[in-house]
């Protein structure tokens, strides 16, 4: 290459910000399919607007954009990401480009414009497209975007049989997020859907439906298996503990989390009964065994090629944790310290056992006395505080590591029995399914010596004790990776008076979990603005963030698809795919 033709493809290069990768492997038929279905439901016009083309007149006449859609296959589109703040040099390896269109100012605007739009393209072959893009940069690496389903998913028609609801905007969306970049779907599996009216009568066939729609999209799988009610969270749409576990309750409301006060949280059943055959001659234990087992069984053509991860359900909302800030019921507000969740009787019993093995009967008679309410604030807790038998007396100690210690034993039951169920599936890379176990983002009096919301909902973490590392041990001996929120928020977002720092919390959990095992990162509010995805962005390429392997979107609705936010969330599913 003469000097002449090295230097202005050195200037050229100099000008682009991001190409941007896209191959195009559907046939035609289902271009014009996927139109058609666009044109049908009207509401999610929306949608092709800003993905396929530039009006209402595109989105009705198919067959135009489907013919341009199908020849520009493998193909790159010059583009600049608003929302990245840095500007980045690119490489000057260019060898495979056919044709290098002349640059104008309108190219590189700071909108994402839909590939309607008349763009100049450079042309590749598709063999060798991984070794002439993109972007120069050491830190950055892919990280797979799954994005979580919608929580009215399903509803009951007239007959009051729940199925799949909106079904033609939902195949619009699944194919829309797709061509967006998304690498999958998580789906969420309830106990109380699959073994809803008999112990031990699985229906699985709403999911085998929603399995086999995302699959035909093209999207990957991560599922995960709850154990839980979300009924206090989402009153209209909620789903409840199975029926025949629900009617055990009515009678028996210590299979149920108390507090202090004596009130149960139906949402999940205490650890206090994991061994014990209360549920027609099964343990808790056995009855999260028999469900995993059976989805494995019934989903193993799925395993590996399909399903790339699987979360297990170890609390309230999924995560492992005690139901200890309750949402929907009016007894917890933010940023109340919560209370302690042991009070049911074989919790209480069990209590009593810990604290005879070390010569103490008198501490397990209760819990602490002087750990205040739900919402109390730390300052005036004498438990969190320098009160008498506090936090680090040797009471405070005893009841914390007891506590927090039940927790991580709940989870090590759970987790080995579903790591077996998965266990030949882990023989090869192409049937390698990953294990997951989410834990809850409890970041507000972070700042404080004795981390009071976090001591409640039993993480033993204080400003003088690591409470995550015995976590990641743990997990680490089943291969799961752990799974924490939070990803969006910045500490100056949150009033200084509640000593909030969820950007703390984030790097110690990094810190403790490098190089042992995977994270799984998702964000805990929706946000679609610039300024939360870039943060996103930036907690996935942090430097301590290497064992990052997928980030979830918590999740998908009609918001996401309005232009303004699509035009965010587009660019951000782009970087998040990019290898560079």
């Amino acid at each position: 290459m003469n000097s002449k033709k090295y230097h202005r493809k050195m200037n050229i290069s100099r000008k682009i910000h991001k190409i941007v990768s896209f191959s195009l492997d559907e046939p035609l038929s289902q271009f014009r399919s996927f139109i058609s279905v666009a044109s049908s439901a009207g509401s999610e016009r929306a949608i092709f607007r800003s993905i396929g083309g530039g009006d209402e007149t595109m989105a009705e006449s198919g067959g135009g954009i489907a013919h341009r859609l199908a020849s520009w296959r493998c193909c790159c589109v010059f583009k600049e990401l608003s929302f990245i703040e840095r500007r980045r040099r690119t490489r000057t390896n260019l060898r495979n480009a056919s044709m290098i269109p002349p640059f104008n100012k309108h190219l590189f605007g700071s909108r994402w414009r839909s590939l309607g739009v008349s763009y100049r393209i450079l042309s590749m072959d598709a063999r060798e497209k991984s070794t002439s893009t993109v972007l120069e940069s050491s830190k950055h690496k892919r990280v797979l975007v799954f994005v979580v389903m919608p929580v009215d998913t399903f509803g009951a028609d007239a007959s009051g049989s729940l199925r799949i609801k909106r079904l033609k905007a939902l195949t619009v969306s699944l194919k829309a997020l797709k061509l967006a970049g998304v690498h999958g779907i998580a789906v969420e599996v309830w106990w109380g859907i699959v073994e809803r009216f008999a112990p031990l009568e699985y229906n699985w066939g709403l999911y085998e439906d929603l399995f086999g729609l995302i699959s035909e999209s093209g999207l990957k799988l991560h599922v995960a298996l709850y154990f839980h009610s979300n009924v206090h969270q989402h009153r209209k749409w909620g789903v409840s503990l199975p029926l025949w576990i629900v009617e055990i309750g009515k009678s028996n409301k210590d299979i149920y989390y108390r507090d202090i006060s004596g009130l149960s949280n139906a949402d999940y059943l205490t650890l206090g009964v994991d061994r014990l055959p209360l549920f027609y001659g099964r343990t808790a234990l056995q009855c999260y065994e028999d469900f995993i087992v059976n989805f494995v069984n019934k989903f193993e053509p799925y395993i590996g090629c399909i399903i790339e991860e699987i979360s297990v359900g170890l609390g309230p909302s999924g995560e492992l944790r005690y139901p200890a800030h309750p949402l929907g019921d009016g007894r917890w507000q933010f940023p109340g310290i919560g209370e302690f969740q042991c009070y049911d009787k074989y919790m209480m019993e069990d209590l009593r056992i810990a604290a005879c093995q070390v010569g103490k009967p008198e501490w397990g008679d209760r819990g602490p006395q002087n750990a205040g309410c739900y919402n109390s604030l730390p300052p005036g807790v004498p438990f969190f505080g320098d009160g008498q038998e506090n936090f680090i007396s040797d009471y405070g100690r005893f009841f914390l590591e007891w506590y927090s210690g039940k927790l991580i034993c709940h989870a090590d039951a759970i987790l080995a029995k579903a790591a077996n169920a998965l266990r030949k599936y882990q023989q090869t890379v192409e049937t390698s399914v990953l294990l997951v176990a989410k834990i809850g983002g409890v970041y507000w009096w972070y700042q404080t010596i004795s981390h009071p919301a976090e001591l409640t909902a039993g993480y033993y973490n204080t400003a003088l004790r690591d409470g995550y590392d015995p976590l990641a041990s743990m997990l680490s001996r089943h291969g799961a990776a752990l799974h924490i929120p939070c990803l969006e928020m910045m500490d100056n977002e949150n009033p200084l008076s509640y000593r909030c720092s969820p950007e703390g919390l984030l790097q110690q959990i990094c810190k403790i979990s490098k190089k042992r095992i995977h994270l799984i990162r998702r964000n805990a509010n929706e946000r679609l603005d610039k300024t939360g995805l870039r943060q996103i962005l930036a907690n996935c390429n942090h430097p301590q963030a290497e064992a990052v392997r997928s980030f979830t979107y918590f999740r998908m609705n009609e918001k996401i698809f309005s232009v303004e936010n699509w035009n965010n969330f587009v660019p951000f599913v782009r970087m998040m795919n990019s290898d560079y």
